[in-house]
């Protein structure tokens, strides 16, 4: 079942037009926010280079998880 959403505040404009398959094979920079340099970083410290990368490391998954536990935003 295809889904949408409202992307303008979570990617860079070249990406808000983008299936969401597309959003998660780009760049780590595609999102809002993330720099080149940010990602050079996420690179080096985790082998982040995608979009996808960065939601699957398991490292940010469990910090992810720990923040919903505490209700905290």
């Amino acid at each position: 079942m295809p889904a949408s959403a409202d992307l303008t505040k979570l990617v860079d404009k070249a990406y808000q037009d983008k299936a969401l398959t597309e959003i998660v094979d780009a760049p780590v920079s595609a999102l809002a926010g993330v720099s080149d340099g940010d990602a050079k970083l996420l690179k080096e410290a985790f082998g982040i280079t995608t979009v996808g990368d960065l939601g699957r490391n398991p490292y940010f998954q469990t910090a992810n998880a720990l923040v919903a536990l505490t209700g905290a935003s």
